[in-house]
């Protein structure tokens, strides 16, 4: 009896021994032995193209004008005729998806005063400043509802750009070209639709570049060449005219300093009168840079080289890239006449460049010092 009772006893404990273990293991939190495989596959996967709204690494860049002598106006009565040129300038750099990775935009408003003898009454020798470097001097802070000035105002539209497509950018809502959007509603109140044209532009004419670590623009406007009403002592007149050379050189440089990417253009605009101070030009008609000209621009029929200036531009600037601005502002130069007083005078560009090239590197010289 004691033994039937004792192996009853001990098959009593075997039985809650295994119980009691079986308990322990189902209360246990089971180990989360996938969750680390699952993360190191999502790193591993991870898309590496800048989140909707941010640009990426810039692989493009491209240089736009935009010129209007639209406001020019007549003498009349009781004032004296004024030639006006408006050149929109804008550069940039775009990433692979057409978003814009950075946004440089300016504004040269260019006016030739005529005196009541249609003699040019402003300073032919003074080089014109552009809307973004006249600063606080050009005034639109004290007439702005904002207190804001120009270059401010266009400040605050690049930064809306970058991250965005052109058809995002081309999408802003605008009342008469004014933008009609809350967050912009405090910084911006001029009107901005050329602008956004000209960044537009800018993307159609982009080339690509690579390793860009900034970018500059650099410009030099003249009116030296516009010319007085005259009469030479046979009687044969000679008619006023405002001319307007605008140099632009849109630049990107890589981390050390080398130019990787380049566009140069010259908008040369004239702005034709009347012996009666009556502006003759069409104000309507579009007004093309020397680039947008092509072969019609004529050069090619008196260069020496049988190359257009589009085409000698080219060859610059094939030249220029992976060089720094000193080694650029180093270039040999010799005059060859009074109208080409520093023409390329290096081997690689005897043969493709005749043209006078002195404001060109000036300008990229610029871009990098403003470059960004």
């Amino acid at each position: 009896m004691k033994k039937t009772f004792s192996l009853l006893a001990l098959l009593l404990v075997l039985t809650l021994l295994v119980t009691a273990c079986g308990t322990t293991g189902a209360t246990e939190e089971p180990a989360p032995a996938e969750a680390p495989a699952e993360v190191e596959e999502t790193v591993e996967e991870e898309v590496t193209e800048a989140p909707a709204g941010e640009a990426g690494e810039a692989v493009s860049m491209g240089l736009a004008l935009l010129t209007s002598i639209g406001k020019s106006t007549d003498a009349e009565a009781d004032k004296t005729a004024r030639a006006q040129v408006d050149t929109v300038i804008a550069a940039a750099t775009f990433d692979s998806e057409g978003r814009v990775v950075d946004v440089i935009i300016d504004n040269a408003q260019t006016r030739v005063n005529f005196d009541e003898e249609l003699k040019v009454a402003s300073d032919k020798t003074a080089l014109v400043k552009t809307k973004v470097e006249l600063g606080a001097d050009y005034g639109m802070g004290n007439v702005s509802s904002i207190g804001k000035e120009w270059f401010e105002q266009i400040a605050e539209v690049e930064a809306w750009m970058v991250g965005k497509t052109i058809d995002e950018i081309k999408a802003l809502p605008m009342n008469d070209g004014y933008p009609d959007l809350p967050e912009m509603a405090s910084t911006v109140t001029m009107s901005v639709s050329t602008y956004l044209e000209a960044v537009e532009k800018a993307y159609a004419n982009a080339v690509p570049v690579s390793n860009v670590a900034s970018l500059g623009l650099g410009t030099e406007v003249s009116i030296a060449k516009s010319r007085d009403y005259a009469v030479d002592a046979d009687g044969k007149e000679t008619l006023p005219m405002a001319q307007v050379d605008s140099v632009i050189s849109a630049v990107a440089f890589d981390a050390a300093g080398a130019v990787v990417g380049v566009q140069i253009d010259n908008a040369q605009t004239r702005v034709n009168y009347d012996a009666e101070g009556k502006v003759t030009s069409d104000k309507a008609a579009p007004v093309l840079s020397k680039v947008e000209l092509g072969d019609s621009y004529g050069m090619g029929a008196v260069s020496a080289i049988g190359k257009n200036w589009y085409e000698q531009i080219a060859e610059l600037e094939a030249w220029m890239i992976g060089k720094t601005v000193d080694e650029i502002k180093a270039l040999p130069v010799k005059v060859v006449d009074d109208a080409h007083q520093s023409v390329p005078d290096v081997p690689e560009l005897t043969s493709s460049v005749t043209i006078t090239v002195e404001s060109y590197l000036a300008t990229v010289a610029e871009a990098y010092t403003n470059a960004r």
